[in-house]
């Protein structure tokens, strides 16, 4: 029922198409690209319920304050605290390991302004938890979220970053200026 829910409200009401080549994973890094604006967000869960699926997400825990707290909590919000010196990386590691099913979305940009050096935390989660990488591209231009590319990583970053790069160039965001390879 949630399913179609999202289904409804994502393909009916807001007129979005989704593409999915890849297998279901059980624990998987998704990577999601271009994140050019806060909607992203909304429009990235609605597309991963409307396919039956849940994701997690990293978020600053500035964010996570009453009564927005409850609300991100409920949808898979992970509050993040970057002051902390623990690493993020073992953390979700962690989370990996005492779970059964886990799908962690990420933002690799780390920002919605124009940054082409992405941030590198979503690569060595997936290679310390050994899970592939789901890269998920979202393209306002044609109202289309895209799953097509998957793969372990390597342990050559510079190898995998740039097919992973790559991958994302034909996605354009809402703010296309904001967005670099």
């Amino acid at each position: 029922m949630r399913q179609a829910i999202y289904e409804f409200v994502y393909r009916w009401l807001l007129g979005w198409k989704k593409v999915v080549t890849i297998p279901a994973y059980d624990k998987c890094v998704i990577c999601v690209a271009p994140h050019t604006s806060n909607l992203d967000l909304f429009i990235g869960k609605l597309f991963y319920g409307a396919i039956g699926e849940r994701a997690s997400f990293m978020m600053k825990k500035d964010w996570f304050v009453f009564p927005l707290g409850w609300i991100f909590r409920a949808i898979g919000g992970i509050p993040v605290d970057r002051t902390r010196k623990t690493s993020l990386v073992d953390q979700m590691v962690g989370l990996f390991s005492r779970r059964k099913n886990f799908h962690l979305a990420i933002t690799p940009e780390g920002t919605r302004k124009a940054n082409s050096d992405w941030r590198k935390g979503f690569y060595y989660i997936a290679l310390k938890a050994k899970v592939p990488i789901v890269m998920i591209g979202i393209d306002y231009a044609s109202k289309t979220i895209t799953a097509g590319k998957a793969m372990y990583p390597t342990g050559d970053i510079h190898k995998d970053m740039s097919e992973i790069k790559s991958y994302f160039k034909r996605f354009k965001g809402k703010v296309p200026e904001n967005f670099a390879t």
